[in-house]
């Protein structure tokens, strides 16, 4: 049996950049699943456009921008680096014993 991770809710003010943030998606091809691959910080949809262009999808076929103020977070840490709160991850291992894997 796997343990599930407790995640709690992640305020959006922890990223402590009051420029707005954009989760950015991509997709390699037209026949590839959208995937998540980061964020960018601008005024505007434009400039974020550019920005994960250049950083995350020069050759992508489609790249998607999301207000990250609309994403709603859940998560087992915060957004902060500060990985000192971080607990444990209980998997299953191929042999079907519990693995114990730190964060």
């Amino acid at each position: 049996m796997v343990e599930k991770a407790r995640r709690s809710l992640v305020e959006s003010d922890e990223r402590g950049n009051p420029t707005p943030q954009w989760e950015v998606f991509v997709r390699a091809e037209a026949a590839d699943p959208m995937r998540h691959v980061g964020s960018v910080a601008a005024a505007s949809a434009t400039e974020a456009h550019e920005h994960a262009s250049r950083l995350f999808g020069w050759d992508a076929a489609d790249v998607w921008l999301c207000p990250a103020e609309a994403v709603e977070r859940y998560s087992t840490r915060g957004l902060a680096t500060d990985t000192e709160d971080e607990e444990s991850r209980v998997s299953e291992g191929a042999d079907g014993k519990p693995e114990v894997q730190d964060a």
